[in-house]
């Protein structure tokens, strides 16, 4: 399966929405990577349906692998652990909630919606 990429088709969204794949292009607690203008954006569809999208930017080793991290969750909250250093972030906040003994960082959370099996960011980008 190819990872997912930013297309040129108009969403169906208001202007401020932009889509990134269709929600058949993810498969459940497995991260995919898509590009997003100029940014790295890692996906995770979860088991109870949501989409989550965060920096694919690990803070802790400077490279672009989250999408490729653990899928857990820490209680209730939904979380991806680094597959380099292993700190735990979770996927709503994008707090780290394991530095692994590092300065505490964290990732850009970037707005997701979903319509008729279409997948969108939020124009404006991650906060």
């Amino acid at each position: 399966m190819t990872a997912p990429t930013l297309t040129t088709r108009a969403p169906l969204l208001e202007a401020n929405w932009m889509h990134v794949c269709s929600l058949s292009a993810l498969e459940v607690e497995r991260g995919r990577a898509a590009l997003v203008g100029h940014e790295q954006v890692a996906l995770f569809l979860l088991t109870d349906g949501s989409v989550r999208a965060v920096d694919n930017y690990d803070p802790y080793s400077g490279a672009n692998v989250i999408s490729r991290g653990i899928v857990g969750s820490r209680g209730d909250r939904p979380t991806v652990a680094s597959p380099m250093y292993k700190q735990i972030f979770d996927l709503r906040s994008g707090t780290c909630v394991e530095t692994q003994g590092k300065e505490f960082r964290r990732l850009r959370v970037w707005p997701v919606r979903t319509r008729d099996g279409e997948l969108f960011l939020q124009r404006g980008g991650a906060r």
